[in-house]
């Protein structure tokens, strides 16, 4: 299809979020972060407290992407055979054929990905990273578009296998919904008992090749290197902040940027802002850090970390006056 421009990517962007909105409600700044990561080309962790809507997201959002969709219950019996699938004795033919897992998707929901033992997780690590599954010494492609959206309850820990940092460190994204209002709560009762049914549908905006369209048009997105090297500077900041035990590695800061870019689309610009790097740094940054355990039981975390960092590490020149004289 023909290269779109980046006011066309930020209306399809907008369109894509209000009818999202219409199944999680109220829940506009986390989504816009879950689009923000998909137009990036990443792959995003849910993590928050069970029923505030992290599966029903990401059922929305290939809806509304017109992308295949296939859910992965992860259980501590899950093989990674389960995910990638294996190759199956065919007796019309008398040989082997391959028999595609639920990986060979547009959109995977890895449902409660921290229930499942490091195995079966590392099997997610070449698809989410390569875009290829390795089955028998035989390598599968995966099609693009291709994206994870993950869930993990922060809760239940008995059972669980919390994922390692080089897992964490795959997700470019991760983000919790938190509780809604009483207002927002009441809405969802209120479009339930409006529709009459339990399944809520939406409609298709974008296709596949729409949405990959509209990644290759990011890229054209203009990063000064006062930001790029601000986003350098964060990351970097993490690594050597009193409360840490291990900082963002240089995967955090292209992330970040990666992130910015497209959350300076949605927001209706070409080009990125300091803002927009805050706005995205402690869903991109506070996964990849660890915290020192003796501060655990003081409050310490990873988005307290970047928070920091955010207030000592100095921001660039305002560039969106720059921009704007350059234009004229």
């Amino acid at each position: 299809m023909a290269p779109l421009e980046i006011s066309q990517v930020s209306e399809l962007a907008g369109s894509i979020l209000d009818e999202v909105e219409t199944a999680v409600i109220g829940k506009r700044e986390a989504l816009t972060m879950v689009l923000s990561g998909i137009l990036a080309g990443g792959h995003v962790l849910l993590e928050d407290f069970p029923g505030l809507g992290k599966t029903l997201a990401a059922r929305s959002f290939a809806q509304t992407l017109g992308l295949d969709f296939a859910r992965a219950q992860f259980t501590p019996d899950l093989l990674p055979a389960d995910l990638t699938g294996s190759f199956i004795f065919d007796q019309r033919v008398s040989e082997f054929s391959f028999r595609k897992g639920p990986l060979f998707t547009g959109l995977l929901l890895a449902d409660e990905i921290n229930r499942t033992p490091p195995k079966t997780q590392a099997a997610l690590l070449e698809a989410m990273q390569e875009r290829q599954v390795t089955v028998e010494g035989e390598t599968f492609q995966l099609e693009r578009p291709f994206h994870v959206l993950a869930t993990a309850n922060p809760v239940e820990y008995e059972g669980t296998y919390p994922l390692p940092e080089a897992q964490l460190d795959r997700f470019m994204l991760q983000i919790s919904f938190g509780y809604p209002t009483a207002d927002e709560e009441w809405g969802v009762l209120q479009r339930r008992l409006a529709r009459r049914q339990e399944e809520q549908r939406l409609r298709a905006v974008i296709d596949a090749p729409t949405l990959c369209a509209m990644q290759e048009a990011i890229e054209r997105v203009t990063v000064d290197e006062s930001v790029g090297r601000y986003c350098v500077e964060l990351a970097a900041a993490t690594r050597s902040h009193p409360h840490t035990l291990m900082g963002s590695s240089p995967r955090g800061s292209l992330a970040l940027m990666l992130v910015a870019r497209s959350f300076a689309v949605v927001a209706g610009r070409d080009f990125v802002i300091p803002e927009d790097v805050k706005a995205v740094a402690v869903a991109v940054l506070a996964h990849r850090i660890a915290v020192k355990p003796e501060l655990w039981m003081s409050g310490a975390s990873g988005p307290s970390v970047v928070a920091a960092v955010l207030g000592s590490v100095a921001t660039p020149a305002a560039l969106e006056a720059d921009f704007a004289t350059d234009v004229k």
